[in-house]
């Protein structure tokens, strides 16, 4: 885990926010009044985070919050989830915990991401779905609307399925990963 090498990143593409979040000029952020990082967050170039979609009537806008020390990888797509009842169509908010990987190219419309999660490279993880804490999705998993993914529980497949509990240390190993990761992204000399 600690052989991860130094990432860099020219610093003029990116934008760094007085609580350490490092977002790239070249990720598409819509609605960021709406958008809501909680510090030391890395949103990478050509991620796509819709913070502009809005529940019925003037006002209402949808929340993404994301906790400290996320990771949203390139290409990621991420939008609230939405479901006309009654005849409105309207988008609900969406919540993602600390220390939350999302690999490169993957679409997430999860209602709930806990804390201590990894979502492997070009996932889709569907509207409302509900992924609890210290759970992994591993790469090229689809999760049908509606799953609810338990805590330390690995998923896979298409669709994403149980596969086999995570150790107890999932938690430590996770919280070091993305912390380890945030310190490694450094801005390339110049």
């Amino acid at each position: 885990m600690n052989t991860l090498p130094i990432v860099n990143y020219v610093k003029s593409e990116y934008i760094e926010t007085d609580t350490g979040n490092k977002v790239s000029r070249r990720a598409t952020i819509a609605g960021a009044q709406n958008i809501i990082l909680g510090g030391k967050t890395i949103i990478s170039s050509s991620a796509i985070i819709r913070g502009d979609l809005r529940r019925t009537g003037p006002g209402h806008a949808v929340v993404i919050s994301l906790g400290r020390y996320c990771l949203v990888g390139e290409g990621c797509v991420m939008r609230p989830p939405y479901k006309t009842y009654r005849g409105n169509f309207n988008y609900y908010p969406m919540k993602i915990g600390d220390h939350v990987h999302i690999g490169a190219g993957s679409v997430v419309e999860a209602a709930t991401i806990g804390n201590h999660v990894e979502i492997g490279k070009n996932c889709v993880i569907g509207k409302f779905t509900i992924i609890k804490d210290c759970a992994k999705i591993a790469d090229n998993t689809i999760l049908p609307p509606n799953t609810v993914v338990p805590a330390l529980s690995l998923f896979a497949g298409s669709p994403g399925r149980f596969i086999e509990d995570l150790p107890e240390t999932t938690q430590e190993l996770v919280e070091a990963y993305t912390k380890l990761y945030y310190n490694r992204f450094q801005p390339a000399d110049s």
